[in-house]
């Protein structure tokens, strides 16, 4: 039996740094992508909590997916601003969700905000804009 929630899918991306730091799971929440993850022993600090660095990596996939998967095709996204806000610690073994809101999405760049949840608790908020990269 999977310990990966119903509805939550292994994500397709993939990449030099994302597959050190994933694996990530993705689910369709209305207009946005839900981004879900198993904290690892290779994404916990000395005290067995969720590293700072493995938290603003899923905000930043998160948050950055939206305008990505917001049409077709895909445009290239870069990061131009993230902010991460730490409210509580993850633990080894828990599975945590990012939760992203697009707050606009324009030609150019997008604005997207949202928090990362362990059940009901609050772990961190987040927020970020991001570059929109389309073929000429």
């Amino acid at each position: 039996m999977s310990d990966i929630p119903d509805g939550f899918k292994t994500a397709e991306f993939t990449g030099p740094f994302l597959d050190r730091n994933g694996t990530y799971y993705l689910k369709r929440d209305g207009e946005v992508w839900l981004v879900g993850q198993r904290v690892e022993s290779r994404h916990v600090n000395y005290i067995d909590l969720a590293h700072g660095g493995m938290l603003a990596t899923l905000a930043d996939v998160a948050l950055s997916l939206q305008p990505y998967l917001s049409e077709q095709p895909n445009p290239a996204v870069t990061t131009s601003s993230l902010t991460v806000n730490f409210v509580a610690a993850a633990r080894l073994g828990d599975w945590i969700v990012a939760h992203p809101v697009v707050d606009r999405l324009g030609k150019r760049a997008a604005q997207v905000h949202g928090r990362i949840l362990r059940g009901d608790e609050v772990l961190a908020t987040m927020s970020g804009v991001f570059a929109i990269h389309r073929p000429a």
